[in-house]
Parts: C-alpha cells; sequence; structure tokens
C-alpha cells in the first residue's frame, strides 16, 4: 500500500476541490482494502473511501482522517457474467462489455467513476440502471467484520440509491457481479425515447451495441457529462441533484404552482414512479426557477451545457460550490415549493 500524510484529495475529484487528507492510502487489493479498514476501525479513526472521486464534494478544509483510495484491478467474463474489481473504472469497463458483444449496461457509458460505486448510487442512465443486471455485490462488512456477498435482492435498489448508500459506514464494496444478455452483438431494448430519437428507431427496438455506446457518449458530451480536462463544464459530479419523486398529491400541488408561474399551458414533466409516485425533472425545475445554463458570475456557475450540473471553473472552492448549490435549492423551492436533494456525498460540508 501507497501511505501519503497531508496528502492533497482535490486532484482525486472530478470536481478538483477540497482540502488535504490527513493521511491517504492507496490500496491495490481487496486484502489492503481490508486491511485499511480494519486498521482505521480499531483505532477509531474517520475514514474516507475514494473510488473515482466522481460523486465526492470535500470541504476546503479537507478530512481529518484516512483516506482511503480503492485502486483495485479486476474484470473477468465468464459466458455472460462479469465480476468488476471495486477500483475498475467504469466507463472503460462498460467499453469491454460492448466489443465482447454483451448487452445491459451499454447506456451507461461514460459515466465517471469506479465500478464499486455503480450499486452504491445504483448508477443509471438513458433508460438502463445496474441493479437489473447486478446479481452480487462482495463487500466487507465493517459491523460483522466478514467479507459477505449480497444477493441483488437485499440490496434494495431503488432510484440512486441502495442498502449500500443507506448504511454508508457498514459496507465497504469489494467486487460487484453482473448478468449480462448476449443478444447477437445488439443492444437491450432501448427504454428511453431521447435515445431513441438519436438512434432513430422506436423505443423497444435493438441495436447495434457500438452505435447505442457512441450514441449515448455523443449525448453525454454534449451536455458537459464526460470527462475532459480541457472542458470546465466537465468539471463537476455530473448531476449534482437527483430528480424530485413526489406523491401525487403533492404533484398536484407542484402542477398549480407551476400554473400560478407560468401559465396554464405549461405542462411539468412527469413520469411514473410506482407506488402513487411521480417523478419530476430537477432540470427542468432549475431552468424555470431562473438559473440557466452558465449562471453564475463566480468561479463556481452551472454548466454552459446542462443546468442540473454545478462546476468549477478552475479556481473554485467547495465553498463557493457550495453557495450556488444554496441558491438554486433556495431558488427552486420559492418558485415551486419543492425542496432540491444533492446527488454527490458531502465530506465535511452540507449544504
Amino acid at each position: 500500500m501507497l501511505e501519503l500524510h497531508d496528502a492533497p484529495l482535490a486532484p482525486l475529484t472530478t470536481f478538483r476541490l477540497g482540502g488535504p487528507a490527513a493521511r491517504l492510502i492507496t490500496a491495490t487489493t481487496d486484502a489492503e482494502v481490508i486491511a485499511a479498514v480494519r486498521e482505521a476501525d480499531d483505532s477509531g479513526t474517520p475514514l474516507l473511501l475514494i473510488g473515482g472521486g466522481s460523486n465526492l464534494v470535500i470541504g476546503d478544509k479537507g478530512f481529518a482522517g484516512t483516506a482511503l483510495r480503492i485502486a483495485t484491478r479486476g474484470f473477468a467474463l465468464d459466458g455472460t457474467k462479469l465480476e468488476l474489481a471495486a477500483g475498475e473504472v467504469w466507463t472503460d469497463a462498460v467499453a469491454r462489455t460492448v466489443e465482447a458483444g454483451l448487452a445491459g449496461i451499454e447506456c451507461l457509458a461514460g459515466i465517471p467513476g469506479s465500478a464499486g460505486a455503480t450499486p452504491i448510487q445504483n448508477v443509471g442512465a438513458y433508460g438502463q440502471e445496474v441493479s437489473s443486471t447486478i446479481t452480487e455485490v462482495i463487500a466487507y462488512d465493517r459491523k460483522t467484520r466478514e467479507t459477505v456477498t449480497v444477493p441483488n435482492a437485499e440490496c434494495v435498489f431503488s432510484y440512486r440509491h441502495s442498502r449500500f448508500k443507506a448504511d454508508p459506514e457498514r459496507f465497504v464494496v469489494l467486487r460487484v457481479r453482473f448478468d449480462l444478455e448476449d443478444a447477437s452483438g445488439l443492444s437491450a431494448p432501448v427504454k428511453y425515447a431521447e435515445t431513441a430519437r438519436a438512434l432513430g428507431v422506436e423505443p423497444g427496438d435493438r441495436v447495434p451495441l457500438e452505435k447505442a455506446r457512441e450514441t449515448v457518449l455523443k449525448l453525454r458530451s454534449g451536455k458537459g457529462m464526460v470527462l475532459d480536462p480541457e472542458d470546465h463544464d466537465t468539471w463537476s459530479a455530473g448531476s449534482f441533484f437527483t430528480n424530485p419523486i413526489l406523491t401525487h398529491e403533492e404533484f398536484a400541488v407542484f402542477h398549480v404552482r407551476v400554473a400560478e408561474r407560468l401559465g396554464d399551458g405549461v405542462i411539468p414533466p412527469a413520469y411514473p414512479a410506482g407506488d402513487g409516485h411521480t417523478k419530476t425533472s430537477a432540470a427542468w425545475l432549475i431552468d424555470k426557477s431562473g438559473f440557466t445554463k452558465g449562471y453564475g458570475t463566480g468561479p463556481a456557475r452551472i454548466s454552459t451545457k446542462h443546468t442540473l450540473a454545478l462546476t468549477n471553473r478552475g479556481e473554485a472552492t467547495t465553498e463557493d460550490l457550495l453557495a450556488l448549490a444554496r441558491e438554486v435549492v433556495a431558488g427552486v423551492h420559492a418558485a415551486f415549493g419543492i425542496t432540491l436533494v444533492n446527488e454527490p456525498v458531502t465530506v465535511g460540508v452540507s449544504l
């Protein structure tokens, strides 16, 4: 294991923000990960887990404990069965499954971060979620001090949520297992309307795997959602807020607020969310509240390509970012009565 002290954390995040860690350990095997976690737990040292750093907002004061960077590697295919080490670069893993002719995660191309983070967030985009293909998660259980296998049914997956996210101090993901589909070089049925339009097909159709992947990458790039060191619109955590899920009663009240603010003819986005709930669009709410693309005059601004991304224009601090996030949350609540919830994990700070 590589160990550093007073180590900068900003370079390990896609925001490029945050102060140093008192101690930074880089682990390249499961055994090293477990040993570092046990050492921190035994000594009562605060522990911060870092994968790809694409979902982290670290305070300017840094982290007064041990930051553990999980840099394990492992990509194993057996037929349609895939096992990824937690430290595998997710977008590279997606590319390799497409090359192998396997469908199921091709529309998750271009998402930054590591494989180990995907079950925690139940990562999803363009009509796919990892919960649809994950069979098991191998994790270290800090409570029982054992390595456990958590089957899909016990992961309690929901929209951008899971058992692991609900109890972040308990599990450390080591490996993730998937069951993909061999559809003779074709994608899974295209579910997302925007993707279908871009592909020139109908929802439910299949297309060549590489065409699906390339189309998603193009769509994401157009929104600043594919990492590019030269493009400050990608110095972000992608979508900073989750899409609100409302009860039917809450949505009815929201609909009235929309009519009052924007006129009777304006229909807000609405998607069935199961069990008497409706999901609406955070990006739409932000835009209609007056926070358009490029909003802001300081070093932290809304992306010029997508209203859902808050960005570091190069000289921002975490406090600059949080000030912008708070302004957006307050503005959306004032306009529509809905409180947006941040998607990235905050460390040493909060909205």
